[in-house]
């Protein structure tokens, strides 16, 4: 029976794969990135809470059923339809410094440093848009990042996506055709994930690892003896970690604008 583990030397030669919610970073940056972006007045506090409440229904559930991934295909970047590419990655590096970099665990950080000690590439692989993954990678010194692309015409965002979300079954097909490209031995490689949906990468590689994981993950874990890392201290309160999120996001978003619509009502 398998139990919580400290970080075992890297394995072999080839690279490592995190995802980055709640794996990596505190929480899901998405959310984080978007109560940046509303509380700088770039989208409105309805198109926080349908951007809000499609992300969730598709994470809490962690639905596979065609409805829910389109629900949150049109959800997961529509809130930047109009902007100027450009604009948009300034503002990710100010929201990154602001409130997202004291966010990253420390316990995933040095198992990441392990790897990269190695001398071992270090790839994000996430859901959330390549430009935010890439701006985490720099920022962490990482080797690169794949991540959900979304489509632009003529240096601004259409609010439709490329392809598909890089979720669940879709991180394995990427991850597979990038090892396939680098020549790396997948048997060689780990994968660091905290869900279940992960699973299909997860199985992929000759190293996977369970961080801070959901039940269901947990569980397919320590049944299959694999390393769990857990750095949270709260465990309890982290069942709803996904819906305080978007709450958080939809009543900070509220509050900054009551208070700036009763600072509005003085001033006249």
């Amino acid at each position: 029976m398998s139990q919580d583990v400290s970080s075992p030397e890297p394995v072999g030669p080839g690279a490592a794969f995190f995802d980055v919610d709640n794996t990596l970073m505190r929480g899901a940056s998405i959310y984080h990135f978007a109560r940046g972006l509303a509380s700088r007045d770039l989208f409105t506090t309805r198109d926080l809470m349908r951007f809000a409440w499609g992300q969730t229904v598709f994470r809490v559930t962690g639905s596979e059923q065609p409805e829910h991934i389109n629900a949150a295909r049109e959800a997961a970047l529509a809130f930047v339809a109009g902007h100027d590419v450009d604009d948009l990655v300034s503002l990710c590096e100010e929201i990154y410094d602001d409130t997202m970099s004291d966010r990253i665990w420390e316990g995933a950080r040095a198992l990441v440093q392990r790897h990269l000690d190695a001398g071992r590439p270090v790839w994000l692989v996430t859901a959330t848009p390549v430009e935010l993954a890439e701006i985490i990678r720099r920022r962490l010194g990482l080797t690169g990042a794949l991540g959900t692309e979304a489509e632009t015409v003529d240096g601004v965002y259409t609010g439709r996506l490329n392809g598909d979300l890089l979720h669940g079954p879709a991180k394995a097909v990427a991850v597979r055709a990038l090892a396939g490209a680098q020549g790396w031995d997948l048997r060689s490689c780990s994968a660091y994930s905290d869900s279940s949906n992960d699973l299909p990468l997860l199985s992929l590689v000759g190293d996977p690892h369970a961080v801070n994981p959901d039940g269901d993950l947990r569980r397919y874990a320590r049944n299959h003896e694999w390393p769990i890392h857990d750095f949270r201290k709260h465990r309890k309160a982290l069942k709803v970690a996904v819906p305080a999120a978007v709450a958080g996001a939809v009543a900070g978003a509220v509050a900054l604008r009551a208070v700036r619509h009763r600072k509005a009502l003085t001033a006249r």
